[in-house]
């Protein structure tokens, strides 16, 4: 993996790192559930419930690479690109510029 001067610059990169479309899914049930977790804590007041979101956040992204991509996941060179790609992957799955 090279390096990276931005986050435009990376991100094509990130979206060829997703190109099966049942990591794109794993992502998307991922971060689905991050922002599900992230309701309930604040509706709930059970704050405990946060120690979730790296587990279900990662946990699904990483299977998805692992299972279907066959190829290691971004965060661990590029963790905040990683991150900010994820959340754009997502909104744009929403947007349809993204198939699941």
């Amino acid at each position: 993996m090279a390096g990276f001067s931005s986050f435009r610059e990376f991100y094509p990169f990130y979206l060829g790192e997703h190109c099966d479309r049942r990591c794109r899914r794993m992502h998307f049930a991922g971060s689905t559930l991050v922002l599900l977790i992230v309701l309930l804590a604040i509706l709930s007041g059970h704050w405990a419930w946060l120690w979730l979101l790296p587990v279900v956040g990662y946990g699904f992204a990483w299977i998805g690479h692992f299972a279907y991509e066959k190829n290691r996941p971004a965060t661990f060179r590029h963790p905040l690109y990683s991150l900010m790609g994820d959340w754009v992957m997502y909104w744009q799955i929403w947007r349809g510029k993204v198939r699941l």
